[in-house]
């Protein structure tokens, strides 16, 4: 399965060094939808490139037209990582109704933005499902796109496919800004 995550990108670092597409960056964690930095650390990702992009330009929301300084965190860049998650990798998938019955998670619980909500969740489900190396769930910006949390524990089935500089030209960051009305 292909997979893309949005990150401050350092060319030098090694992909599970700080800076790097395959770091679960564990010590920065503690805000995001399923963070349980005390379980395990995570990464978030999409399954097109056009949703880890929007979700990283939506707290610009409002804010006018796209522009560079939006694609960069902590005076470091933004990239676009391809990922390759292997097929053995299990996936708990939150868009399917047969996993939320067997779960007993109601949608509301799943796109819910009380993030004390949907990280009470992941550590359940994290703690009685020891296989899944992740976690499916859609975006709270637009429903059609789907999102995944990836544990730590899939380190071992994940790759680096390739990873590209994000400008205002590529074409994730364009479809993501006319998403959110940064398009100008």
């Amino acid at each position: 399965m292909i997979l893309w995550r949005v990150l401050p990108w350092r060319a030098a670092s090694r992909p599970t060094e700080p800076g790097g597409p395959l770091w679960f960056a564990r010590e920065l964690q503690g805000a995001g939808r399923h963070d349980n930095p005390h379980l395990y650390g995570c990464l978030y990702v999409g399954e097109s490139p056009v949703s880890p992009v929007a979700e990283a330009l939506a707290p610009f929301r409002g804010a006018g037209a796209l522009d560079e300084g939006m694609l960069v965190r902590s005076r470091t860049p933004l990239a676009l990582a391809e990922l390759s998650l292997s097929s053995h990798a299990r996936v708990l998938d939150l868009d399917d109704p047969r996993v939320l019955l067997d779960v007993q998670l109601r949608p509301s619980q799943v796109a819910t933005h009380r993030r004390a909500v949907t990280r009470a969740h992941a550590a359940a489900l994290f703690a009685r499902h020891p296989a899944p190396a992740a976690l499916r769930w859609w975006s709270t910006l637009e429903s059609s796109l789907a999102n995944l949390t990836l544990f730590d524990r899939a380190h071992p089935a994940l790759a680096v496919v390739e990873v590209n500089p994000l400008t205002p030209a590529h074409p994730a960051v364009r479809a993501a800004a006319e998403l959110l009305g940064l398009d100008g």
